[in-house]
């Protein structure tokens, strides 16, 4: 699975997938870009430390012009090693599997028809994560990893 979050908006989807394969990844990168955000000029996208695929996954899976143009879309961000935050993505799971995933699903065509009942409601409500850990926060707590801007 993978959560795809928007959370100053109150928009997320959970994504489904057989395994978390390189190909996946791609295919989800081209989903949020083309089915989720299609007007969006850029799209940053946060990743975590535990499987991130490098841009050469688009190439594996996509034609040279299609991955230049799904990689000029998306701005591809890395959580530090040692200085992730709280992952806002961790608290949306925590969410969602309290409105179903807490329990052992029989097939992942259940878990693909469970997820929705969870994005549906949080989505009319616009549920957003408040998000109290600042850049100034991190930057005081964090130095080594979350540098001061370049003072000009």
């Amino acid at each position: 699975m993978c959560m795809l979050l928007q959370p100053l908006q109150g928009w997320r989807h959970v994504k489904v997938t057989d395994r978390r394969t390189a190909k996946d990844f791609a295919h989800g990168r081209q989903e949020l870009g083309d089915v989720h955000f299609p007007k969006a000029t850029l799209i940053s996208v946060v990743l975590d430390n535990l499987h991130t695929p490098t841009p050469a996954a688009l190439y594996d899976a996509f034609p040279p012009g299609e991955a230049r143009r799904l990689l000029r879309k998306l701005d591809v961000r890395d959580t530090p090693t040692h200085g992730s935050w709280l992952n806002m993505a961790e608290i949306e799971f925590a969410v969602v599997s309290k409105q179903g995933l807490d329990q052992r699903l029989p097939t992942q065509d259940r878990v693909r028809r469970t997820t929705p009942a969870g994005e549906t409601p949080r989505h009319a409500i616009q549920a957003t994560v408040n998000w109290r850990f600042t850049i100034a926060k991190a930057r005081r707590k964090l130095k080594g990893l979350y540098p001061s801007p370049p003072v000009c």
